[in-house]
């Protein structure tokens, strides 16, 4: 920050000096841009800092009774964030040195002082009370913000937004209460929506581990290098554009959770790094030859049948049987219909509240039309329509017409055949262009369809190609 920032107008000095003709010099120096206040002894200062905040302090060293020194460790239980400047006629180097390093004095000025310098001083001084004073307000502000998403995460995952009865979100639910406690491993399995990361963090929130860091990877959205990096972190020159170390997920989850999320879709060559971690509890960063220890609890999760996966030879026996120590099935909203009203309910309160609707809830035929669709998408697809609703209405409450699933049934007395045949279709042509674009290599047919190969070798059985 620059002396241009600030409102010199708005600090305070204090002037000390028991010989008048001084402070009538700093008076006529400085009063156009500094308020002044003075003092012609230690103890007339001390009863004038009683009453007024300073920026800092101006004093003389040699004076009767209080010395300059004596009146800044004073002055410093009074008004700790006040800057001192010392003046002095002696160049007691020892001195002056032992009173800077603690902290004391900030600058001090050789008597006979020249205006200039002085002025330089006070401007100095009142710099770095304004800088002090800044960053304990920054501080503050990143303190409340912090403690604020504590609550905000507090609130958001002790459980509160796991709403439902259903027999199998029960059964979940114990499980979770008898895992959170334990540093066991867990392997959290459900299709794309079921609330998987909800439930991780529901398992770091009850556990002691409570109040370290929760980190998230989404295995599925970085490619392998770049996920390598991110898990592991890299040393400065690791590969172009690592400027500068960086710490990996790894490292910021020390003595806390890792949730790795969809960690069916991790590469091969990670897997191995992954299961090294695992059993070790120690790796390198990329591009380093250090070895760090790290103690972190390790969550999991897939929407992917990674016994299929590992029958197809794309993920590894031995590191499923490390991530599936204590496995949790998080049942599909199919499979929990009872508790749909009771979501849309939840969610339909929520949005209100954040877009200030006057929305009261939801009429039969929307209840109906919610209870009669299968949710592929899940709980985070129910919470998507509920919210396009509460945007869209125009009632006071949320009709049949206000929802939408984003699905258009085709004109036709058998639009679902329909649908299904043509999306076969597709799939079966996409699948021959693919094979002919990487001339029958299966792992780059996979590859570019951006799915594994027991998936791809289920397609071709499913079309019947060779």
């Amino acid at each position: 920050m620059s002396g241009n920032d600030i409102n010199y107008s708005q600090y305070p000095v204090l002037a000390v000096d028991d010989e008048r003709d001084n402070l009538d010099v700093i008076r006529y120096a400085f009063k156009q841009s500094h308020p002044l206040l003075f003092a012609e002894s230690g103890a007339e200062a001390m009863a004038t800092l009683e009453k007024h905040p300073v920026a800092a302090i101006v004093s003389d060293q040699r004076m009767p009774a209080m010395s300059g020194l004596e009146l800044l460790a004073q002055a410093r239980k009074l008004r700790p964030d006040a800057v001192g400047v010392l003046l002095t006629a002696y160049g007691d180097v020892p001195m002056l040195a032992e009173a800077i390093n603690s902290g004391l004095v900030y600058r001090y000025v050789q008597k006979p002082f020249d205006a200039s310098d002085l002025g330089s001083a006070i401007k100095q001084a009142v710099e770095k009370h304004h800088l002090v004073i800044e960053n304990r307000r920054l501080v503050d502000r990143l303190a409340r913000h912090n403690e604020y998403l504590k609550r905000e995460e507090h609130a958001s995952w002790n459980g509160a937004e796991i709403v439902g009865q259903a027999p199998s979100l029960a059964a979940a639910l114990e499980l979770v209460r008898r895992v959170a406690p334990t540093t066991a491993t867990v392997l959290l399995r459900g299709e794309s929506g079921t609330g998987k990361e909800l439930i991780a963090r529901m398992i770091h929130s009850s556990s002691a581990r409570t109040n370290r860091p929760f980190v998230r990877v989404n295995c599925a959205a970085l490619a392998s290098s770049v996920l390598e990096s991110e898990l592991f972190g890299h040393e400065r020159g690791a590969f172009t554009g690592a400027v500068a170390r960086r710490s990996g997920r790894f490292e910021l989850a020390h003595e806390g959770t890792l949730f790795l999320d969809e960690v069916g879709d991790m590469s091969s060559e990670l897997q191995v790094k992954l299961l090294r971690v695992l059993q070790e509890r120690e790796f390198e960063r990329v591009g380093g030859a250090e070895t760090l220890r790290v103690d972190v609890r390790v969550i999991s999760a897939t929407n992917r049948d990674l016994e299929a996966a590992m029958a197809a030879g794309t993920f590894r026996e031995d590191l499923f049987y490390r991530l599936n120590v204590f496995p949790i099935r998080v049942p599909p909203l199919r499979e929990r219909p009872g508790d749909i009203e009771g979501l849309a309910g939840h969610f339909l309160a929520r949005f209100v509240a954040a877009f200030g609707r006057s929305i009261t809830g939801l009429r039969d035929d929307a209840v109906e039309k919610l209870c009669a669709y299968e949710w592929p998408g899940n709980v985070r697809e129910l919470e998507n329509v509920i919210e396009r609703a509460v945007i869209l209405a125009r009632g006071m409450e949320i009709s049949g017409d206000d929802l939408d699933f984003g699905v258009r049934p085709l004109p036709d007395r058998e639009p679902s055949r329909v649908l299904d045949h043509a999306l076969a279709e597709m799939e079966r042509k996409s699948l021959v262009d693919a094979l002919g674009r990487h001339h029958g290599h299966k792992a780059d047919v996979a590859r570019d369809l951006g799915i594994n190969r027991s998936t791809l070798y289920y397609r071709l059985r499913k079309y019947g190609i060779q």
